[in-house]
């Protein structure tokens, strides 16, 4: 470990102009965009304090932060939010980012799309590879240590699941109470 002076501060300030590379793109007539737009035939920088009037039309639902209220400029349409992992997300995008009440459910949402996923697929009569989308087979290939120890590990909390679920308390005959009496 590096011992520093006593009499030196932690942080010094440093000169940016001393650092490499530095306000590279300080000089508009060293822009490295310079060819690029040249060929778009754009003179000047966009205005980046302005919208661009030309965005993607919205046709499907697209979940906004509500920090902020526009949509960006260019967006994924692919993928809608639906099912239950949309209900989660459209619930998840009504509390601002800095909270866990956002990222938590997203978390969620993406493990139940998961689920929805794999009975999409059964419904269409289709079995997914799981071998193959978890990519096992580069897993072996690559780091077999840490794949079989994961696939012991699963092993293991599976058969020690199915150990713990089928020895429940197993229910004893009720003890049929004699009435010696009754025969009297």
């Amino acid at each position: 470990m590096e011992k520093t002076p006593k009499n030196t501060p932690k942080n010094p300030r440093i000169d940016p102009k001393q650092i490499k590379g530095w306000g590279i793109d300080a000089d508009p007539k060293n822009d490295p965009t310079y060819p690029m737009r040249k060929r778009m035939n754009v003179g000047e920088d966009p205005d980046s304090k302005h919208r661009p009037d030309h965005l993607q039309p919205e046709d499907t639902e697209v979940l906004r932060s509500i920090e902020r209220p526009d949509v960006s400029a260019v967006f994924g349409t692919p993928a809608p939010p639906m099912g239950l992992s949309g209900l989660i997300r459209r619930a998840a995008f009504k509390y601002s980012e800095n909270e866990y009440k956002h990222w938590l459910p997203l978390i969620v949402a993406d493990r139940v799309g998961v689920v929805e996923g794999i009975v999409a697929d059964l419904s269409h009569g289709k079995l997914p590879n799981i071998w193959a989308e978890k990519g096992y087979d580069m897993e072996w290939k690559y780091n077999r240590p840490a794949f079989v120890t994961k696939l012991a590990t699963i092993g293991a909390v599976t058969a020690g699941l199915v150990v713990w679920l089928s020895s429940g308390k197993k229910k004893q005959p009720k003890p049929v109470k004699k009435d010696y009496l009754s025969r009297f």
